[in-house]
This record gives structure tokens, sequence and C-alpha cells, in this order.
């Protein structure tokens, strides 16, 4: 048992180095005894002897051992003795023990341990350190204090059999890059806003002693090399420090915080479970690919070099779990943590700051170990690749190199793989082939595979290339495919075709996918294209192009050739026209034009051509169906052909001749006519210059002057007055118009037509330009043929061809021109309609530049347009503003349903609108607005117009459009497919069809106090108060009046006629008070107006029919139930038919009523006739019925009349015309006057008396809204509602109601006349019995009467009556 004293030190280690120079043993005895003579008395321990060496002994070379020696010291106090004599032993030192020669080089003390309860605390020498292998196991000694240069101590169990310190190297503990731990610690004391101030005295104090604190707590660690205070927090006061040190293990980290509160002042009071600890350069954080691209699977691996309780991964901040892409996986063992996180399909968005954390709690620390990443994500870009090809499948050189595609990506990937997929008709396979970047494909061309039909198509090669991690991309290269075309040319003629004579040629290809097809005309060294966008008709879908030449003249003549191209690839035939020469009709000049002939007498016929026209012809001249052969005559630079012609049939007659041209090719063309108008014998010659024979007022037309090589178009005009022939009008033009005219006439022709019509147009410019001033009506006609010739010709929209077109126009259409339009315009087809027709399809044929029209004007035309193109969506929207004070408005919507490429063009016209022909009384008051479309239009189509108007005082507006088909294709103002909506100056028009439009406007108004007018105004008074009166009258005595059958079917048919004439009079006021524009309440007015005036109509014709029963069927009776049953239906069935089925019929196609007043249509349905028919049928059977009355009274008594009877008969006549005309509604014979057109206005008034106040008519005047009887005269005349007379309501008062004397006798009787009253009725006796339904008030007794609800009768006579007196008797109760 070792003394206190020898306990103090327990372990010593020595490291010796030896050299054995020969092999001996001994060494034990060595050590033994150097040590031993040093230290005296004190001897080695036995269990030195568990360290020594067993030496391998070699012959050569020496070898060099380290010796662990343990020395064990009962005292401390030895330690520094020991120290010191090694350090002062003179080394080396030789040796020989056993005849072994032995070397001490060095001798150190490496490790001194100092025992302590039943543990030691071991630490190291300077110059040595604890091996790394045991690192992680060293725990800091308890001391309270330590010497600043003092090794730090660690406890070790006892006995202690190391490992012991060794030399300091790299390897050992505590070596290497240090650890940086970003710790904290809470202080359970009240923070102060000092402690953020960095200079404040508080944080100084705070950061000197923590930091004191810190680094005795930490100075231990291994490697360590500062721990620091970084800043406080609140939170009580939260403690941020920095130790940095060499790894240390969670045990030794929390060890030494436990030591921070023993360093530290009570005041501070730490919470001693508050210590935490971040590690983050200690974690292994790898990421695999390591090029990340979108669709890659990746894989995050965190590992650190200890165990682990809690593993948790973030993203920027959000903690990742387990889901459908994220995969969250831990390892966890004695030796290391792992924590794995896969992400699939990854994207751009995924792209951030990874972070994976291991955290550890034990007592007083909570320890967490951060890996940090930033992954970036990357799209796979293929940047470079083959670009499109296109590929002539049947070319020799590419049959013999085939093309080589590729895509590549910007990186190396050693895992890059890559597909290639074929798509399209053409189905072209390759070979694939690999780098590490790139992918190349051969293509394996085969002729058999690139088919005729699907030439020019698309294959489309997808390039894929793959990570070999999930991500892909791929790019689609696109391969055209050309196969060389089969053209073949096919003509409609042989070879050979004559002047003016039509072909066509039909070009065809087995490809019908092209670019275009052109044709081209080789004549010896002159090629020309073929540019006639009206010529060429080309279908692409059956690869065809037709060629057609409507008049072939010798720019035609040549070898045609007509070429596919297909990209660069070009494909042709040819065939070769010949054109034989022949005249055109037009340039045969004949002489005469138009002549007289006398029988017998020869007269000389002439046709020349230009001698330019190589041919040999056989010419002959027919005359009536008969051919005469011609003489040849050549006359100048012309070749005429003459022959005398005698006529032997000597009657009056017109002849027609005509000389006929035969070419070489056996094609003919005939002259325009010669007329011959034969003299009869007996007429008197008065002319005959010239030979030229004629009578008095006989025309004579012969052929302009001749040129050098052309004739002058027209004619001039001879009259045979006073014996000889008179000039009475030139209508040849003149030589610069000529030369135009036969210009445009070739160049139409033409097959470049489309290159030299800007030129033309320029021309033709100047040329009207220089003949502005001249009055010829011959030149202004040629000039509108000229325009209307070219306008056929497709031209580039570009302002100066536009500008020359439209200047020529303004010029023709000036004022001091007009009175010579009024003569064109009487022509067959006015030359006005011709003109507008002409810059209409000028308008149409101009072709966008650059996708655009330009919008252009001059003095008399602006033009505007568009092109549709397919991302149109904004409606046609034009302003026309620039044309004087006047505007104008075009808007179309829904373009967007047009054709992509599509053109709309309008044209607005400030002048031509005045010379166009116009019905009388009618004019133009707006511009002139044309609108063309170059694609077809859809039937849902609607263009909306706005025209301001020129002359506000015009009434009665009408949208129009100029129809060329009207009036026998001489053309018209029409305003079918059009509404209008008047709003102050503006007059908006909504039409389904593109043509010319306009509005129309009367300028002639009658005065509102016209005769007319004022017999109307009265005479509507009149009439409502007349039929008011005759239904109060009827109501207040019909017990009285209605005493027997006939006298109460009279009563009842002229009250149910009063009552229809009224509300029909009330209905007709309702019109003239509302708006037109009102549809729905124009629409029920005009049904009830035609309803009840139709129903006055059948009231009438019962009224008549009973009559006409009365008279006619004396012997036979009906009961009272069956006339009733009858009368209501005719009086109100039949028209209640009529004016449902009009408005049934015509109320669908909104043509029930006329757009400028609320009464039945009559342009469009007709359906006015609804009214019309019954209405003149009804007035035709009362006539009848009038007639047979006339007869009845007329019929012979038995004997001789005397004068006496025979002026009573007279009367007696009369006296039925007077009150059956109004009645039976005869007066209506005066409205059909009315409907004649210009009717002399005698017939209105006539009429308006005879049918006073009735207020219908068949005039032409409609109600407005400003007076009850507006009117509007316009060229076409129309049913409408005016005049149902002045005086007809009157007359049904006077004659049907108080000139009866049983009306009379019952107003007298109600008012105590009886005395009159019995005088007046002393031949009859009535017995009147109670009615069914009794009612004291009149109006409702009216009621009764009209639904025929009256009491039964008794009629009883004083003195026996025949047959005869009973037929008197009855007509008397109807005329009375």
């Amino acid at each position: 048992m070792p003394s206190p004293i020898t306990a103090a030190l327990h372990l010593l280690s020595l490291l010796a180095v030896c050299f054995q120079t020969s092999p001996a043993s001994g060494f034990d005895s060595f050590t033994q005894y150097a040590v031993g003579r040093e230290v005296g008395e004190e001897s080695f321990h036995p269990e030195l002897q568990r360290q020594k060496r067993h030496v391998i002994l070699f012959d050569l070379p020496p070898l060099e051992y380290a010796i662990d020696i343990e020395v064990s010291l009962t005292n401390s106090s030895f330690l520094a003795p020991i120290k010191e004599y090694f350090r002062n032993l003179h080394l080396p030192v030789s040796i020989n023990i056993s005849d072994v020669e032995m070397t001490v080089s060095s001798i150190n003390i490496t490790t001194v341990c100092v025992p302590s309860e039943n543990k030691s605390c071991c630490s190291c020498e300077s110059g040595y350190a604890w091996p790394s292998t045991g690192c992680s196991d060293l725990i800091s000694c308890p001391a309270l204090s330590r010497a600043p240069n003092q090794p730090c101590g660690y406890t070790r169990e006892r006995p202690f059999n190391g490992p012991y310190c060794e030399p300091q190297n790299g390897d050992s503990c505590g070596m290497g890059e240090p650890t940086v731990m970003n710790m904290s610690v809470r202080l359970d004391t009240a923070f102060h806003d000092d402690l953020r101030n960095h200079s404040s005295q508080l944080y100084r104090k705070y950061k000197a002693d923590l930091d004191k604190a810190f680094k005795a707590s930490y100075g231990c660690l291994p490697g360590f090399v500062s721990a620091t205070t970084t800043g406080f927090r609140p939170g009580s006061v939260e403690v941020n420090y920095r130790v940095e040190a060499g790894s240390a293990s969670f045990q030794q980290l929390e060890h030494s915080s436990r030591f921070v509160t023993q360093y530290l002042d009570e005041p501070y009071s730490i919470v001693p479970t508050s210590f935490t600890a971040e590690i983050t350069n200690r974690t292994n954080f790898t990421v695999s690919p390591a090029h990340i691209f979108e669709g890659d699977t990746i894989q995050m691996v965190c590992e650190i070099n200890t165990t682990s309780e809690n593993m948790t991964w973030y993203r920027d901040s959000q903690i990742i779990l387990n889901s459908s892409r994220h995969s969250v996986r831990t390892d966890n063992n004695t030796a290391m943590s792992q924590a794995v996180l896969t992400i699939t399909n990854v994207t751009q968005e995924d792209s951030g700051t990874y972070k994976c954390t291991f955290a550890n709690r034990y007592w007083s620390l909570n320890l967490i170990y951060e890996g940090t990443k930033e992954i970036q994500v990357s799209p796979l870009r293929i940047i470079s690749y083959s670009n499109d090809y296109k590929v002539h499948c049947n070319s020799p050189e590419i049959q013999a190199n085939s093309p080589v595609l590729f895509c590549c990506i910007d990186g190396q990937l050693p895992l890059l793989t890559g597909d290639w997929k074929v798509n399209g008709a053409i189905s072209i396979t390759g070979v694939p082939s690999f780098s590490s970047n790139c992918t190349e494909y051969k293509l394996n061309m085969t002729d058999s595979l690139c088919l005729a039909e699907h030439s020019g198509t698309v294959t489309t090669y997808t390039c894929e290339l793959q990570t070999g991690h999930g991500a892909r991309s791929s790019r689609d290269i696109r391969v055209m495919y050309f196969r060389a075309a089969q053209v073949r040319i096919s003509s409609s003629v042989n070879t050979t075709v004559s002047v003016g004579y039509g072909f066509s040629l039909k070009c065809e290809s087995d490809t019908s996918n092209y670019d275009s097809i052109s044709w081209e005309i080789h004549s010896g060294d002159r090629i020309q294209a073929v540019e006639c966008a009206a010529c060429i008709r080309t279908n692409k879908s059956m690869a065809t192009s037709m060629l057609v030449v409507n008049t072939a003249t010798q720019d035609w003549n040549g070898t045609y050739i007509c070429t596919l191209s297909q990209d660069s690839l070009n494909s042709s035939a040819s065939v070769t026209i010949n054109v034989i020469p022949l005249p055109l009709k037009q340039n045969i000049l004949r002489d005469p034009v138009r002549t007289p002939i006398m029988c017998g007498t020869p007269q000389a016929l002439t046709c020349c051509i230009s001698a330019n026209s190589m041919g040999d012809y056989d010419v002959k001249f027919v005359v009536q169906e008969k051919e005469f052969q011609a003489e040849k005559e050549e006359q100048g630079n012309f070749f005429c052909y003459s022959y005398n012609y005698t006529e032997t049939e000597c009657r009056k007659k017109e002849l027609e001749a005509y000389c006929k041209f035969v070419n070489s090719n056996e094609q003919e063309v005939s002259s325009n006519s010669i007329n011959l108008s034969l003299i009869p014998d007996k007429d008197i010659i008065s002319c005959s210059e010239n030979n030229t024979f004629g009578k008095e007022g006989d025309i004579l037309k012969k052929s302009c002057s001749v040129l050098n090589t052309t004739f002058i178009r027209g004619s001039n005009i001879y009259k045979c007055f006073n014996s000889s022939w008179k000039m009475e009008k030139n209508d040849c033009v003149s030589e610069q118009i000529n030369n135009l005219l036969l210009m445009a006439e070739s160049l139409v022709n033409s097959p470049s037509a489309k290159v030299g019509l800007p030129n033309f147009l320029q021309n033709l410019r100047n040329q009207t330009e220089l003949l502005q001033n001249d009055n010829s009506s011959a030149n202004l006609a040629a000039i509108v043929t000229i325009l209307y010739n070219i306008s056929s010709i497709p031209v580039e929209a570009k302002q100066s061809t536009i500008s020359d077109y439209f200047t020529t126009v303004d010029i023709i259409v000036t004022d001091f021109k007009k009175e010579l339009w009024a003569d064109l315009n009487e022509g067959q087809v006015p030359i006005s309609s011709l003109l507008l027709n002409a810059v209409e399809r000028f308008s149409e044929n101009l072709q966008p530049v650059n996708n655009t029209i330009p919008h252009l004007s001059t003095e008399t035309l602006e033009l505007q347009g568009m092109v549709v193109t397919e991302h149109s969506h904004a409606d046609y929207n034009k302003n026309f503003s620039r044309l004087g004070n006047l505007t104008a408005n075009v808007l179309i919507d829904n373009i967007e349903t047009l054709p992509p490429n599509s053109t709309i063009v309008s044209v607005a016209y400030s002048a031509l609108g005045h010379i166009l022909p116009v019905k009388e009384n009618m004019s133009v008051n707006s511009l002139v607005i044309s609108t063309a479309l170059s694609c077809e239009r859809n039937q849902n189509f609607h263009i909306n117009m706005t025209f301001q108007k020129e002359n506000i005082s015009l009434k009665m507006p009408l949208c129009v459009f100029w129809d060329f088909k009207l009036n026998k294709s001489r053309g018209g103002w029409n305003d079918r497919g059009c509404t209008q909506t008047e709003e102050g100056s503006n007059v908006i028009c909504s039409c389904n069809h593109l043509t010319p439009f306009s509005i129309l406007m009367s300028p002639d108004e009658p005065a509102h106090n016209s005769v007319e007018d004022y017999i109307t105004h009265i005479g509507l008074a009149i009439s409502i108060l007349s039929l008011v009166v005759c239904i109060v009258i009827e109501s207040l005595v019909w017990k009285t009046v209605t005493n027997n059958t006939t006298s109460y079917m009279r009563h009842v048919c002229i009250l149910n006629t009063a009552t229809s004439l009224l509300i029909a009079d009330i209905w007709f006021i309702v019109t003239a008070s509302i708006n037109v524009q009102k549809r729905n309440i124009c629409i029920a007015a005009t049904f009830f107006i035609h309803l009840f005036y139709l129903c006055g109509f059948f009231w009438m014709l019962s009224l008549g029919l009973i009559l006409f029963y009365r008279l006619v069927f004396i012997l036979h009776n009906t009961s009272k139930t069956s006339q009733k049953a009858v009368v209501f239906c005719l009086g109100y069935g039949c028209p209640f038919v009529f004016a449902v089925t009009t408005i049934a019929v015509t109320l669908p196609w909104n043509t029930y009523t006329r757009k400028d007043a609320c009464w039945l249509n009559w342009k469009d349905s007709k359906a006015v006739l609804a009214f019309v028919i019954p209405a003149l049928a009804i007035v035709a059977m009362n006539l009848f019925i009038t007639a047979v009355v006339i007869i009845k009274i007329l019929r012979p008594n038995i004997g001789d009349r005397t004068n006496k009877q025979e002026r009573k008969t007279f009367f007696q006549i009369c006296k039925s015309l007077v009150i059956l005309t109004p009645l039976l509604g005869l007066t209506w014979g005066f409205g059909l006057a009315t409907i004649i057109r210009n009717s002399h206005q005698t017939f209105h008034i006539l009429f308006a008396l005879l049918n006073a106040l009735q207020v219908f008519s068949l005039s032409w005047r409609t109600p407005t809204t400003s007076t009850v009887h507006h009117y509007v005269k316009c060229t076409l005349k129309t049913p409408s509602i005016q005049e149902f007379g002045v005086l007809m309501g009157l007359f049904i008062l006077v004659f049907g109601t108080l000139w009866d004397n049983k009306i009379k006798e019952a107003l007298l009787k109600r008012n105590s006349l009886s005395r009159w009253s019995s005088q007046q009725t002393k031949s009859t006796s009535l017995i009147l019995v109670t009615p069914m339904f009794s009612m004291s008030y009149p109006f409702s007794r009216t009621f009764n009467n009209l639904c025929g609800k009256t009491g039964k009768y008794t009629v009883s006579s004083s003195e026996p009556s025949s047959a005869s007196t009973e037929n008197i008797s009855k007509s008397d109760s109807l005329l009375n």
C-alpha cells in the first residue's frame, strides 16, 4: 500500500526512442538500471513489465523503436525533478546489454495523470495530443480554475491503460478544420435596451464576463479556438455566442456547458437547461445528380458522425413531409445518422435552399446539426439542332448523300440517351447515334416512300433526349419532302385559234401540294408572263389550273409553259397555240351604218379593216340571210370590201345586212349590222346626194372619219331636210379618246393586263384633264366605257393607281356636264349606271399592298377599306367626312366570321348620286355608299350605314340601293332588304346585302290647307258626330221602329254599320297620333282599322242582300233567327277571316304594315288587296242590287201610264238612288279613279265629298304624327288610309235614320207631339210586346239591339193587302 505522498502522482508516461545495433536481450535490466540509478531508492513498479516490447532482431539495418514507459510516482513533487532530469539528459546514450548494442536517442514525457477519487485526470504535455481514435471520449476534468498555460485534463478510468498522448500531428485529436458552433443560453433576468447597443457599458460588461466564462468552460474542448459572445436578444436575456473548436461530441459539449454557471457571478442567473448549439459545418450533405433538370428524380443525403434523435428537412424554412413527390427516409445507428430526401419529377419551382437538421437533447443542451444546399433546377434545353429541311426525294444528290438530323444539349451528361420519332405522311426513317451531349439521325432515303400525292407535305422528326434521371427534352425538326411533279397540258383547240375567238388550256399535275402555278408565253425572243387574274382559275385541291382566253389576240400567240413550283423545285409542261388573224368585230368599219334605199336601185355596202391585219379572208355580205361575195380593194392603209346590193321587193320594210369575214381556219366574224330602210315606190324622193336617196325626214347614219391605220368610233347622223342631207348629230369621239379606247380594249385582252394598267390609268387621267372642258357626249360615254372595261383588271391598291382612276371620274361628273348625263341616261343602259358599276367593280378588284387598303379621297370620291386577318376582332367601322359638308358611316360587325385575307372596300360618292336616274318628285339626299367584299358573305350578313341629310327640309326618307338588274337591266333605286331609322339630320339604314346605297326623299309636300285636307279634317269630325247621333237615335226609338222582321233587320244592319265605322274612325285617330316607329301599336291599329272598316262594308252588303231578298223572293219568308245568323256571320265573320288571314300571312315576314304609315303594305306583300278586293266586290254587288231596285220601280203597270205616274216613277227612282248610294257604299266607285297614276285632283275631291266622314279611301296619302293626313307623293301609287268619305256618316244619319217616317214619329211621340204623330200613322196600328231584356237606359238597349236581343212583335194591317202592296210596303220600309 503506497503512502499518501506516493499516491500523489499515479502515472507518468515516458516515450523512449532506442536503436538496437545487435540482437540481444536484457532491455528490461537496462531500463531498471537507468531509472533506478537516477531516482535513488525509488524503483519501478512491476506494472512496467507490461509495457515491455518484445523486440524482433534483425541483422541489418538497425531498428528504431518507440517505447511507451509508464512511470508511477507516489509523490507529485517528484514530477518536476523527473521532467528536469529527462530534459537535461544528454542523449543519445549507448548501452550494451547482454551483448546488444542499444542507443537511446530521445526520452519525452507525453501524458501526466493525476488521480481523483476512482478516476484519473490526464493531460498531454506540450507537443503531444490525444490520438483521434478516442477524441470523442475526452471529458474534461472538473476544475474551478486552470492556469492559462496549463494543459487541459480529461477524466480517464482507473486503471488507465492508454492510449497515451502522441506527438501532435494533423491527425491528432482537435486538429484539422475547426467546427463553428452557434450557441445560445438564456439568462433569467430582465432584458435592457442597452444590450442592443454594442457601445453601452452594460453591453461591454455582459460581454466581458460571459466571454471569460465561455472560454473557461469550453476551453478544454478538443481543438478549441475561441468562444465569443455575438449578441443579446429579448426573451428574458437570450445570449448568442459562437464557439469554435475541433470536432466535439454531444457529451463533451454538454459537459462543458455545465461549467458556464461556475464561472459567472450569481446575478447572471443562467437557466441551466437553456443551452442550444447549432453546428453547420459537420454535416455531410450530398445531392445526386450533380446537374438537375426538370423531370429528374433527385436524392439529397445528410450524414453526421453521431447518433441523433430527431431529423428534419426544410425548403426555404418550410418543413418537408412525405407526399406524392417527396419521400423522407432516416437511418440512425451508434456511429452515424443519415437523412435521405427523394423528390421525383422536379420542376423549376422546386429550386431553392434545402436544409437538413439533426437534433439531440441531453440534460442542459439542445444540439442541432445543420446542412444546407442551394438546389437549382434547370430546363433541359436543346441548344442546337438541325434546321428545317427541304428534301427533293428523287434528287440524285439526295439519294447519294442522305441528310443527317441532330440535336444537342449545352452540357456533358454521361448518362444521356435519346430517341427519335417519325410522324408524317411520308414515313422515311433513319439510324440514330449518340455522344455525350448530342444525338444524330441519318435518314434512309427511299424513293418508293416519297409518293407524288404527298409531295410538299411535312414529316416531323422528334428528337427526345433523356438525362438518365427522368428529365427529358424534345425538339421537332420539320422535313418537307418534295417530288418532281408530272405536269401535262390539254387544250380546248388543236393548235390554232382565230383572233376574237376563245380557247382554254388546262394544266394538271399529280402533286396537289404546291406553292404556285404560273403561266408564260414564249414567242420568239419574247417571254411574257400571263398576269391576268380573271383568266386563270386555279383549283389547288384538284391540282389544276385553267387558262381561259375569251378573246384571243396576237399577244396570245406562242408556246405556253405551265410551271408548277414547289419551293425551289419547278416542274413544267408546254403547248403551242397559233393565233390566226381575223379582224375583231369592233374593228370592222361599216359604211353606211343606217340608210334608206330605193327599190331596184343599187346600194353600195362597204366594210373596211386595217391593212395591218395580216391574213387572206373570204368576205361576204349577208342581207336577209342571203350571202353575196364582196370585192376587195385597198384604200390607203385599209382593205375595203364592197358590194352593190339591189332590193327587188318593193314594199316598205326594214332590212338588216352585215359583212362576214372567214379566215383560213374556217372561223368567221360578222360586223355590226347595217340597217336598210326600203323606200316604197309611191314615196317621193327628196334627197339624192352622193347616190344616197331618201324622203323628207329620213335618217342616214354613216361611220366617222378614218385615221392612218384606224377609224374613229361613233357615227354621224344626217336627216333629209329640204331636199338635202343635213347633219343632225355628231357622235364621233375625239382622236385622243379613240386611241385610249383602242388601248383599253387591247389591254383588257392582253396577257399582261395587270402590269400595264397603272401606266394606262395615268395616261387616261392626263388625256381626260386635257379634255375636261369638252362638251361631247360621245367622248363622255367613251370614257365611261373605258373605265368600265379596265375595272375588271385586278390591280394593286397603290395610292397613285387609285387616285388616277378616281380623278378621271371626278372630271366627268362635274356639274356643267349634267346635261350630257341626262342625254346619255336615255339610252338602253344609263351611262351613269355603267359608271357606278365600273367604280364598284374597280374597288372590288383592288389587291392589298402590305395587307392594307389606303384611305384616299378626291374631289367627289372617298375610299376606305381593310383586310380581314386571323386576328381581326374589331368591327368594320369607317367614317366618311372628306366630301364637303356631308358625312356618312359604314358599320359591319362580326367580321371575324369572314375568311382570312378577305378585303372590305367602301367608296363614298358625292356627285354620282345626282346624275343617276331617279323617279319623279324624288331626289338623292345624301352621299352614295358602295361596299364590296372579296369573298362570299354569310347568311346573317348585315350592314349599317348612317347618312347625313343634304337638304333637311325634304321629308319621308327612304333607304334605297341601286339595283343594276331593275327595269330590264337599266338599273334603278330599290328599297328591298333595307330598313331606315330617322334621327334628326341623320338616317340610319340597315340592310342585308351589298350594293350602292343612299337615301331618297320627296321634295313635294302639298300645303296642309289644300281642298282635300279641309274636306278630310271637317269630314272626320262630322262623320264621328253623325255616327254617334245615329247610334243614340236608334237606341231611343228601337222598340218603336222594329215592329216587323223587315224593319228589324234593316235597323240591325244600319246600327252595326254605324258602330263599325265609329270604331274604325276612333282607331284612325289613334294612328294619326302615334309614331310610325312604334311598330307594335301601329300593327294593332292597322289590324282594327282593317277589321272594322271591312265590317262596315259587309254590313252594307247585308243591307243590300236583305233588300234584294225582299224584292226578288216576294213569296218566300225566312225566319228572323235565320236572317240574323246570316247577317252576323257576314257582317263580322267574313271581315274577321280576312283580317286574321292577312296578319298571319304577312306579319312573320315583316310585310304587314307600310314602313311610312300604319296601314296595310302594298309594295312588298300587296296586303292592302285584302281590303281593296272585298270592298270593291261589295260595291259591285250593291251596284247590281241598286240596278234591280230601279228595274223594279220601272216595271210597267197594267195599262198606259199617265204623265203624273211617270213623274212619280222618276221621283221614286231619284229618291232610291239618293238613299241607296251612300247606304250601300256606291260612292266607292269614284275611288277607282284615284288609284290611277296622275289622276286629276277633281276625282279626289269628288270622292272625298261623296264619301264624307267615313275616313278611309284608296288614295295615296298617309297619316303621320304631325297631321291627320300628311301627303307624300311618290312616283308609284299604293293604296293607303285617307278618305273613307266626307259625308257618308252624315248620309247614314240623314237617309238611314232621320228620313225614316217611323223614326221621326217615334221621336215626336217621345216629345208629346202625339197629335201630329197620330195623323202620320192612320194606316198602321202597332201592338208592342215587351222585349225579353228590358232596360230603361237607351245605351243599355243598344247593346241588346246589336246582339239581336229584342222582343217579339206582331204586325197587323187595317186593310187587306195583295202581293203587290206587300211588295211596295216592304220596299218602302227599306227605303224610307
